[in-house]
């Protein structure tokens, strides 16, 4: 990531990205979209899969937006293929592909937009790479995580870093944003061995919550609780002692 001169004079932080379609007409679109953004410098363009991963293997970048389905190399195999490389760029998935979005769950895509490309939405993406860029992580801190849920009839993702607590509903797990709330098809027992280096403490057989969005504790009475996002979450006797060990550990950033 670089900074390049606003207009006052200041520093403005900004990226560069690749695109890859094999639709001109998409390809246009988006570069014309991307460059109305002044946190967009540099944008390379490729037609195919092929193309992508050998621009990629010439020249760093912090983003790549990639259709799913393209000549020789798709989407899919080309986010797996730079998974593997020393400094990976992030991925966006711009699509008009909605069912691919439990795939790109799976290679850990940043963003999942589907098409017609809506300028804000590109925008918001643009945000979140900023963000990750920007968020000090250690060595071992997993990637922030994207999970598509459905919003009536749209399909959208909601990353882990956003979630505050997850309440157990069966086989179902509901995520707590501090606006919204998304069932998702996935066990609190998945989600917990898998966030468990990210933050996420289990309080409960039923709730899953982040450490560092714990506003206040109670630890004592017949009730334990804990206050998340405004809302108070019951502690398991058995957790008590987890939860007292967790909230004494130093707060990182980024998690």
């Amino acid at each position: 990531m670089t900074a390049s001169p606003d207009a006052a004079g200041g520093a403005t932080r900004s990226i560069d990205v690749l695109i890859a379609d094999d639709e001109r007409r998409v390809l246009d679109e988006l570069e014309t979209l991307l460059r109305a953004d002044p946190r967009v410098r540099e944008i390379l363009r490729a037609a195919t899969g092929s193309e992508a991963l050998r621009l990629l293997a010439e020249r760093e970048v912090d983003a790549a937006f990639l259709d799913i389905h393209m000549p020789g190399l798709s989407g899919f195999d080309l986010a797996r293929a730079v998974s593997r490389f020393a400094v990976p760029p992030a991925i966006v998935f711009v699509t008009a592909d909605e069912a691919g979005a439990i795939e790109a769950f799976d290679v850990q895509a940043v963003d999942f937009i589907l098409k017609p490309i809506r300028r804000e939405r590109l925008q918001r993406a643009v945000g979140r790479i900023l963000a990750l860029r920007d968020s000090p992580t250690g060595p071992d801190a997993p990637p922030d995580e994207s999970i598509p849920v459905r919003v009536g009839n749209l399909l959208r993702v909601v990353h882990r870093s956003e979630v505050r607590w997850v309440q157990a509903q069966g086989d179902y797990s509901r995520l707590v944003t501090d606006t919204e709330s998304h069932l998702v098809r996935e066990p609190i027992s998945e989600l917990e061995q898998r966030w468990q280096g990210a933050g996420f403490i289990r309080v409960h057989r039923s709730y899953l919550v982040r450490r560092d969005a714990i506003s206040a504790v109670r630890l004592v009475g017949a009730h334990p609780t804990l206050t998340v996002a405004g809302e108070e979450v019951p502690v398991s006797r058995r957790s008590i002692a987890i939860v007292r060990e967790a909230m004494l550990q130093p707060r990182e950033a980024g998690r």
